[in-house]
């Protein structure tokens, strides 16, 4: 039986050299044809959002920051797609759709493993769907430290064995170097 695959704001906003490497691996998981459906979700930042007026920090407010990576492009239907403003964590539309298809269990990756797949994680918790999260999936914006906190506290409340690899890290736990072309 296959599960859904939710992959958490993995869009160009969030691709820095931290994360650079997280579409691809996606795109390889999805390859791989295990889990089905895929979802998406992506974080929208808006004027008057908790991000704007008390972080002052307006990224992810228009396209091309909105867009999906291009890495999973082929993949993405657009009745797929669940736009969610900020650290809400799972928007209703999607709420909605995963019980209406009785989904019980559910593999997590993307960005920022910190914060946005945290929260997304916890909260399907909360909604009694088991989070399976793919932590050579996940990476955060912030390095490696923000990603094993992150790990670390979803650890503590969803539960280690719901944390997974899913052997696509080749051995490297932080994010690659990016190879310069000169």
């Amino acid at each position: 039986m296959t599960i859904p695959l939710l992959v958490v704001d993995v869009q160009t906003g969030f691709i820095n050299d931290f994360t650079h490497h997280i579409p691809q691996r996606i795109a390889r998981l999805i390859q791989q044809q295990t889990y089905a459906p895929i979802l998406f979700t992506r974080f929208i930042n808006s004027p008057d959002s908790p991000y704007t007026r008390l972080l002052q920090w307006d990224s992810c407010d228009r396209e091309p920051e909105t867009e999906l990576a291009a890495d999973l492009a082929p993949y993405v239907q657009s009745k797929r797609i669940f736009s969610k403003p900020g650290l809400c964590g799972l928007p209703q539309e999607l709420v909605r759709y995963l019980g209406d298809h009785q989904v019980q269990q559910i593999a997590v990756a993307g960005i920022d493993t910190d914060m946005c797949v945290l929260k997304i994680a916890m909260d399907l918790f909360d909604q009694g769907i088991e989070p399976i999260v793919l932590t050579d999936c996940c990476a955060s914006t912030a390095g490696l430290q923000a990603h094993l906190a992150g790990l670390a506290v979803l650890s503590r409340n969803i539960g280690a064995q719901r944390l997974r690899d899913a052997g696509l890290g080749e051995g490297l736990l932080a994010a690659p170097e990016v190879k310069s072309d000169s």
